[in-house]
């Protein structure tokens, strides 16, 4: 019982840490320093596609790093600790939703996609370069961020699923990757009116 309850205190105290990294709003603090409010630009997300468009390329591409590893570390610090291996799941689980639901921000945030990038490496690598694979190939094809992001994240728990994941990998994948799509449902609406913005390197 005593192993069971320090478990379990361990769980919470690694799930409020990841939540907290997760919640550092990496892209408005980058904006911030270079004098923008990236709430108040372009479409307002405070991810790495809209610092690139509104900021430029160097303060996007880290915003994106910067995004991802906020997602990665923490999954990495329990896989690599002497805590239970299903902890790391719901680490990376605690770590997204710090992102889309930063406490900094009044429980608003980014759309994920970055930091479940990030989550998923550590998870479940295999699952990801099937997603990217898919992402690159659209990207290509249509040029739109959205678009590849949500297609990317419908797949992953159906690779997750089919490549052996855990149940626990696997649910935390679908829940994440729910979000995710869910996040961009204004994106949807201006994929389906034709109104969504192309993205231009």
């Amino acid at each position: 019982m005593a192993g069971y309850d320090s478990n379990i205190l361990a769980l919470i105290i690694v799930v409020v840490a990841a939540y907290l990294t997760g919640s550092i709003p990496t892209g408005l603090l980058l904006g911030k320093a270079y004098g923008v409010d990236v709430r108040n630009e372009g479409s307002g997300n405070i991810g790495a596609t809209n610092l690139y468009r509104t900021v430029g390329r160097k303060i996007g591409i880290i915003t994106l790093i910067g995004d991802c590893l906020k997602g990665l570390l923490p999954v990495l610090l329990v896989k690599f600790s002497t805590l239970p291996p299903e902890f790391a799941a719901w680490v990376g689980l605690a770590a997204f939703c710090g992102h889309v639901f930063s406490i900094f921000l009044r429980f608003k945030g980014g759309k994920g996609v970055a930091t479940a990038l990030g989550v998923f490496l550590a998870l479940a690598p295999l699952a990801v370069v099937i997603a990217l694979v898919l992402f690159t190939l659209l990207m290509y094809i249509w040029r739109y961020v959205s678009l590849g992001s949500i297609i990317a994240a419908a797949t992953m728990p159906l690779a997750v699923y089919f490549l052996g994941g855990t149940p626990t990998v696997t649910a935390v994948t679908f829940v994440i990757a729910a979000i995710v799509i869910i996040r961009h449902s204004d994106n949807i609406r201006r994929l389906i009116s034709g109104t969504e913005n192309r993205f231009k390197a």
